[in-house]
């Protein structure tokens, strides 16, 4: 979905780079990383259209769908500690093209998911992606702050966010073309079992074409980015305890905001993931599943173009009161989806996007505040309060099978009121 990849992993797990050391031959490295935002950024919100393609191949429903966004997320929980401890063990770079082969690895397992006819093999492609996605984010912030002077860090990740929000945008318009076009027109439930699991297989062959042309571009940049594994001089740092960066949950502060990092994303997540399946609907705006793919697009561009602006606005107002009114326009424009008809509703649903652009940037720099020099282990914690990805959608899709899709949008309107709350809370004077 999409989340804000670029401070999410922004732990500083394991070297330090001498800034002084960069020079105008680093560049192509900044470019690599800008491209590694791109790159997982858009296979994430691939998941969109892949969903609503699998449900109806295996006939299955809202909340067994939503268990592809489960097995996607619950490698950030699973593989983000373990990411750190690679990276202390083989360098930044090295890390990142582990963590590419790894990407590699998931899509090419969609040809065995696809011959077999199973859904739960899909399930482990994805995580195996996902785990390798894990590890390039654990790389890519430190790294891209790294490359060039320190004053200038904000502006590089700025910067690499609008590439990580451009494949977001870019990804399921092209996914919707080759996924979605074709498509089921035969009722699964009327097929016997050998001619289920032939007509599974050949459906699903447009799933593995896009993932092959995705690992072949995968395994090109690992290969670019394995040569110049030792571009960087790098200084290992001491061991820390994973346990010490979990003592920082007694802070009320950093306890909030990570819950609000856990509801956030679970949110942003729901609402991709059920947004074909919304807008498709007869009362809303009645149109074919590549179409509403087609208008993904929306969703993720609209955070897109509100980075833009919430950095403008961010400079105007208080992050926790300018939080809490992004907040308060999400749960305005979900009452706006689940209580109207036709085009109004869906076109509000989709401009949640607008509203989500600033609130993981904000929450992070809001739950940090004061941290000092054990930012890093509480930027460690809240990559894994990313796993709410995965809990949340399955959550909301089960409502929807015994509610609908309108009613069920009401768990992602209480993730938004929890998160006006917060900001509200910090947006008050705070003590050292």
């Amino acid at each position: 979905m999409l989340i804000d990849t670029s401070s999410s992993s922004s732990t500083d797990p394991t070297a330090t780079i001498d800034d002084e050391a960069q020079g105008p031959g680093d560049r192509d490295l900044r470019l690599f990383v800008f491209g590694l935002f791109f790159a997982f950024g858009g296979i994430t919100s691939l998941n969109d259209v892949i969903i609503p393609k699998l449900k109806g191949l295996f006939t299955l429903s809202y909340g067994e769908a939503m268990l592809v966004q489960s097995a996607f997320f619950a490698a950030y929980f699973i593989v983000s500690l373990p990411a750190s401890a690679i990276v202390r063990r083989f360098g930044y770079l090295r890390t990142a093209a582990i963590g590419l082969l790894t990407m590699t690895l998931g899509c090419l397992l969609f040809i065995p998911a696809s011959g077999s006819g199973r859904f739960p093999i899909f399930l482990i492609a994805l995580f195996v992606l996902a785990a390798g996605i894990t590890i390039v984010q654990v790389v890519a912030n430190p790294l891209i702050s790294r490359l060039g002077p320190a004053n200038t860090a904000s502006s590089r990740l700025t910067f690499a966010q609008a590439f990580n929000s451009l494949g977001t945008t870019i990804f399921p318009y092209v996914g919707a073309i080759l996924i979605l076009g074709g498509l089921a027109k035969v009722d699964p439930t009327t097929l016997d079992n050998a001619a289920l699991a032939l007509y599974r297989t050949a459906e699903t062959r447009v799933i593995v074409h896009a993932y092959i042309g995705l690992a072949v571009a995968l395994l090109l940049v690992a290969g670019a980015l394995w040569l110049r594994r030792n571009r960087l001089q790098e200084q290992a740092q001491a061991e820390t305890s994973p346990l010490q960066a979990f003592m920082l949950l007694k802070r009320p502060r950093f306890a909030f905001g990570a819950l609000c990092i856990f509801l956030y994303v679970g949110a942003e997540v729901t609402i991709g993931s059920l947004m074909v399946a919304f807008l498709t609907q007869t009362d809303v705006m009645a149109i074919s599943a590549q179409a509403a793919g087609k208008h993904v697009a929306f969703y993720w561009g609209g955070a897109m173009v509100g980075r833009f602006i919430g950095a403008g606005l961010l400079r105007l107002i208080s992050p926790g009161k300018l939080l809490a009114a992004v907040a308060t326009g999400s749960i305005t424009l979900i009452l706006i989806a689940a209580n109207s008809a036709g085009p109004a509703s869906g076109w509000a649903l989709l401009a949640i996007g607008l509203c989500n652009a600033i609130m993981f940037p904000t929450i992070f720099s809001l739950a940090s505040l004061g941290l000092g020099t054990r930012a890093a282990e509480g930027s460690g914690i809240i990559c894994m309060a990313i796993v709410g990805g995965a809990i949340l959608p399955p959550l909301t899709g089960h409502l929807a099978d015994l509610s609908g899709l309108r009613l069920a949008l009401a768990i992602p309107a209480a993730c938004y009121l929890v998160i006006m709350i917060f900001g509200l809370f910090a947006s008050r004077p705070t003590s050292r």
